[in-house]
């Protein structure tokens, strides 16, 4: 985060303030109006214990100036307090620009970028690590200038009344600033073990609660207890070490900045009573040096709020800085939707997946992709479906390659259907409507009964407007997967991709998943990711993978002739089938 690091931190999150800049001003404006009205009740005081020290005590003027001091409080309370109000305002504003921004920089980055980052990371980004800005947002930046400017016009009007009493209340000051920078030593490097502790804790936590079926159901609530247990135990370390080694600075600084009175008391007596001080001057002196730390104490209290703004500032930008997948804006018109590969390569990182691949999928029928896990199958899929970008070569669809295609084109002309499809927590039928926003509920109902769903659907309490449940947590997996073949089918898109689509499904749903995907792919160019060969016997073309490469290509009865690597995959594949056959019998 090179460039954030040259620029504040404040200003980076200012940019994103566009739509209450205004807002931000008038915050702080009041604020400032605030401070000078805080500092008519100290005015207004010394006055009064001038008055009462001279004998004079006439009831009008000490209460016009009690009633001032009131007025000069109120007024600062209640400008504060609508600076305050505005500052929240503004802040909330910038919290949802900066999560928008960080939810649209997520459909442009590639797929690998949300995949290999944790759920939990990503809930705590966009929640918690979001949220710790808003404290300084609202507070800091009102405030802040509110406790600098009061002691500021304090200090300006001391020097009026006698510029050497002025001068001597600020000998506390610099001693308790040294305090202070004990307390900043190694501070960035101490304070960023606390933040990255927190963060840790709270994706383990999420990751824990997220995972607990899959814990329960395999006997691993030792150690999944225990990776949650260690983060919450360095929480606590990380925590427990920055007290222990800040709190004593901390409050030598706050017990010795505010006694200005220690100069301010003997050198004032010493002028007073050498004669060039007078009475009136050294009362307001000693009442205002009473004020004139306090508000700089409640500024340095910002101290960890300035250190976490900078870390989360950095954190967040690292996201928006991620790469993204460069795409234009304009459809591009395309003859046909044909898929072609074209010396293709790819990797993860240093990890190279897949070595100079080329191939024709066949138009308007079915190419299967088999090989043995970990071949670079599920790559290829995603490479078509924009998931990522090759790294050379092209990957073509109507014989252009996808980088020069926007990517609403591409999500337009392919339909991706995975083992493990999301459902959202909204009714069935609206999503199985995401498919095409647009649908009507016919629309709906017709793609349902050709995905071999709506009866399911109908015979539910609530029929279609049941809720599918986190995730689709309240369907089976092949009344899941059913549903998103329906949305599939909605879409109706020219290229269906089908990413082991019946990998998990047992033989009784498979027949009918199956038949639904025959639905959703006739007339369509299908790209098919094969687990289980014996669905895919009828295939135009067949590609073998095996270690990133194109081994062999060719029909069922070819490739069983020819390739003696897909001979070993169909034998191992009808010995499995047979044994769970006998299995069930």
């Amino acid at each position: 985060m090179e460039q954030n690091k040259k620029n504040n931190a404040f200003g980076w999150i200012l940019r994103f303030a566009g739509q209450c800049r205004g807002l931000l001003t008038a915050s702080v404006s009041l604020a400032i109006l605030g401070s000078a009205c805080g500092v008519i009740p100290y005015l207004a005081v010394t006055q009064i214990i001038i008055r009462l020290l001279s004998r004079n005590y006439e009831l009008v003027p000490i209460g016009l100036l009690a009633i001032l001091a009131l007025f000069g409080y109120l007024g600062g309370t209640w400008l504060n307090t609508a600076s305050t109000m505005l500052s929240h305002r503004s802040a909330f504003t910038i919290l949802k620009n900066i999560r928008m921004e960080l939810t649209a920089k997520l459909s442009r980055v590639p797929m690998g970028t949300i995949l290999d980052m944790p759920s939990g990371k990503f809930k705590t980004l966009l929640v918690d690590t979001v949220e710790k800005l808003e404290l300084p947002l609202a507070h800091m930046i009102p405030e802040l200038t509110a406790n600098i400017l009061i002691p500021v016009l304090m200090l300006l009007y001391m020097l009026v009344l006698d510029w050497r009493l002025a001068l001597i209340s600020l000998i506390t000051i610099p001693i308790g600033l040294f305090c202070y920078m004990g307390m900043m030593k190694d501070y960035e490097k101490r304070y960023s073990r606390v933040l990255t502790a927190g963060k840790n804790m709270d994706a383990a936590i999420v990751e824990y609660i997220g995972g607990i079926e899959v814990i329960k159901a395999f006997n691993q609530s030792s150690s999944s207890y225990g990776k949650y247990a260690d983060a919450v135990k360095e929480n606590e370390a990380a925590k427990a070490a920055w007290f222990k080694q800040t709190n004593g600075f901390y409050v030598a600084g706050i017990s010795i900045m505010p006694s200005c009175l220690l100069g301010v008391l003997p050198l004032g007596a010493w002028l007073f009573q050498g004669g060039s001080l007078a009475a009136p001057v050294f009362i307001a002196c000693i009442i205002l040096a009473l004020g004139l730390v306090k508000p700089l104490i409640q500024a340095l209290q910002y101290t960890d709020s300035l250190a976490m703004v900078d870390s989360t500032v950095q954190e967040i930008a690292g996201m928006l800085e991620e790469k993204e997948m460069k795409r234009p804006l304009k459809p591009v018109p395309l003859e046909n939707s044909n898929i072609s590969f074209r010396e293709v390569s790819f990797g993860y990182g240093d990890n190279e997946v897949l070595h100079q691949i080329s191939f024709d999928a066949a138009p308007c029928g079915m190419t299967a992709i088999v090989g043995p896990s970990g071949s670079g199958k599920s790559t290829v899929a995603r490479l078509i479906a924009s998931f990522w970008e090759a790294d050379s070569g092209e990957v073509q669809i109507g014989g252009v390659d996808v980088r020069r295609l926007p990517l609403n084109q591409v999500m337009d002309i392919v339909s991706y259907v995975s083992q493990d499809n999301f459902l959202f927590h909204l009714s069935i039928k609206e999503n199985i409507r995401m498919g095409w926003p647009d649908a009507s509920d016919e629309e709906i109902t017709t793609a349902a009964k050709q995905a071999s769903c709506h009866d399911f659907i109908t015979a539910l309490p609530q029929g279609y407007d049941t809720l599918a449940g986190e995730g689709g947590s309240n369907l089976s997996g092949g009344e899941r997967q059913r549903i998103a073949i329906a949305r599939a089918i909605l879409k109706n898109s020219p290229v269906v991709i089908l990413d082991e689509a019946t990998a998990f499904t047992d033989p009784e749903n498979e027949a009918v998943i199956q038949a639904s995907i025959n639905e959703l792919v006739r007339g369509k160019t299908l790209i098919v990711i094969a687990h289980r060969l014996s669905t895919i016997t009828a295939a135009d073309k067949i590609l073998v993978m095996n270690n990133g490469r194109v081994e062999a290509e060719g029909t069922h009865d070819a490739l069983l002739k020819g390739c003696s690597l897909y001979r070993e995959l169909w034998e191992a594949h009808i010995s499995a089938k047979d044994t769970k056959e006998a299995a069930s019998v």
